[in-house]
């Protein structure tokens, strides 16, 4: 009765220290929510989040380098993108957008024919890569143990989110001009930041496509680690020594 005593304050004296320590800044207290997911589902959204994170950034870049394009839906950059995220998160969609969304949303917003898009080019994208993000996340914001990531889906967002990338880069308006503007090159040096992040949420996209590729053949290899660590190992310790 002492020695399982000891054993379980120690376990709790251990479960305390683990509940103190963290190990980032980006550690965040446990939710009712996280019962239902499991360790897979919570790389999942934290991928989801970052990658959200992300898009914010280069929202907030390209809107300062294309002002011209959040004053066609706002009166301040910061209504704008609060207009773009409210129709990401809240809902209704963006009425411009007639419906589009994912990949849609983005070919809308390098449409440059003399009848193509009018509208805020980059609530356009924002709203697209949100909505595509979450449609590679298994349709939700919030995975739980009912959820998973579509190997297929994150793959190919992982490819439109490169060639955004690349339109960003080289697309241009009917004067010649570049459509949007995102490096910027000054005495500071050069803002690099849509490349950065977007090149981030790619990687993110990638490995969750692999790990959602590798979900079902680990599960037997996984069935047969946990028989062999609850059937066989305990018989070892029976074998005396």
């Amino acid at each position: 009765m002492a020695t399982r005593l000891a054993v379980l304050l120690a376990a709790l004296v251990g479960m305390a220290g683990c509940s103190s320590m963290r190990d980032t800044e980006r550690a965040e207290p446990y939710t009712n929510q996280e019962w239902l997911q499991s360790g897979a589902n919570r790389i999942a959204n934290l991928s989801l989040r970052d990658n959200l994170q992300s898009v914010r950034r280069v929202q907030s870049t390209l809107y300062k380098r294309n002002p011209r394009e959040w004053r066609k839906s706002a009166a301040s950059m910061d209504e704008a993108i609060q207009r773009a995220w409210d129709a990401v998160l809240k809902g209704p969609p963006l009425p411009e957008l007639k419906g589009a969304s994912g990949i849609d949303a983005i070919r809308m917003a390098f449409d440059t024919t003399p009848q193509g898009y009018q509208g805020d080019r980059v609530a356009a994208l924002v709203y697209g890569w949100a909505t595509m993000l979450k449609q590679a996340n298994g349709d939700t914001w919030d995975q739980t143990m009912l959820d998973g990531v579509n190997a297929e889906n994150s793959f190919r967002a992982a490819r439109n989110f490169e060639i955004s990338l690349w339109l960003i880069s080289s697309k241009t308006g009917p004067d010649g001009q570049p459509l949007l503007l995102a490096t910027e090159i000054s005495d500071r040096g050069r803002n690099l930041v849509a490349d950065r992040e977007l090149s981030k949420v790619v990687a993110r996209l990638d490995l969750m496509a692999a790990q959602a590729d590798e979900k079902y053949r680990r599960a037997a290899l996984d069935f047969g680690q946990n028989w062999v660590m609850g059937v066989v190992m305990p018989l070892f310790t029976l074998v005396p020594k």
